[in-house]
């Protein structure tokens, strides 16, 4: 029992160090590469040495005139850190505005450079969701209008803060400015355009071959023929366009009743009285039931 533990204490301890002698390897790359734009690092272990793969926006600056900046950078990274064989590869990154440690950088040279932070958190958000993004959110820390420190965030589409989505379509970067009061942190968190969430739904429609003999037959039933519709809508269309008995014929005078308030029954009276010729019967009824 006391050997177990042992061997699993000297196996936790080795995956600490390795841990750390990545994160170390990334600040420097980090630091040494920031003209051309740092993107990203993945690390590997082959049989033939330790694999770096450097994202860069601009690889040209990473690997200078015929070679000799990243063949510096490999003797310093062999030197400093002790790995074997290194051997470092710089791709450029697809779409600089999606990639999350990019744009905090270029936030932070512009925070720098004196922009406002709300409008370079503004900027910086619309880019990144005019680049295809589903969904950013920027977070500016520090003394941001005075003494006293504050966070001010820009979210902007749809973000996941925790759970499997947030580990497998979240990208993350950090950057600090540094400026006359203190430093300012900038953090952005993408997530891709690729991203498929668990709510995501998708309506397949199914093609005959799919779906089976059973399912068509079924949908054949539902659906009349066009021959018997149109054989029901023919004689509708006949008695629309047949002439009425009579159609040609004046229309019988009809007298309609009209309900008349007390008010108006007065009113009407008056006039009556003004407008009856001497010598002319009218015949009105005045009955609150209407008039004739």
């Amino acid at each position: 029992m006391a050997t177990s533990a042992k061997a699993e204490r000297r196996k936790d301890k080795r995956i600490v160090v390795e841990n750390v002698r990545r994160l170390l390897l990334k600040e420097y790359l980090l630091g040494e590469t920031r003209r051309a734009g740092f993107g990203g690092l993945d690390i590997q272990r082959t049989p033939m040495g330790t694999r770096v793969t450097l994202i860069a926006e601009r690889p040209g600056l990473v690997i200078g005139r015929k070679g000799g900046a990243i063949k510096a950078l490999t003797d310093a990274v062999e030197r400093k850190f002790n790995l074997d064989n290194p051997q470092i590869e710089v791709q450029e990154v697809a779409n600089p505005a999606l990639n999350a440690q990019i744009m905090a950088e270029k936030l932070a040279n512009a925070l720098e450079r004196g922009w406002h932070f709300r409008r370079a958190g503004h900027s910086t958000v619309r880019r990144i969701m005019e680049a295809g993004a589903r969904g950013c959110i920027v977070v500016i820390a520090g003394k941001l209008t005075g003494h006293r420190h504050r966070r001010q965030k820009f979210p902007a589409g749809h973000i996941k803060y925790c759970g499997e989505p947030r580990n497998t379509w979240m990208r993350t970067g950090f950057a600090i400015a540094r400026m006359k009061p203190g430093v300012i942190g900038v953090t952005v968190r993408v997530m891709v355009p690729e991203a498929k969430l668990p709510d995501d739904i998708t309506i397949k429609v199914l093609t005959p071959a799919e779906a089976g003999p059973a399912v068509v037959e079924a949908a054949e039933t539902r659906t009349p023929p066009a021959d018997a519709t149109e054989e029901t809508a023919a004689p509708a269309r006949v008695e629309a366009g047949a002439e009425q008995p009579g159609s040609g014929l004046v229309a019988e005078e009809v007298t309609e009743k009209v309900k008349m308030s007390k008010v108006a029954e007065k009113k009407l009276k008056k006039v009556l009285k003004e407008v009856k010729e001497p010598g002319v019967e009218v015949d009105v009824d005045l009955k609150k039931g209407g008039k004739k």
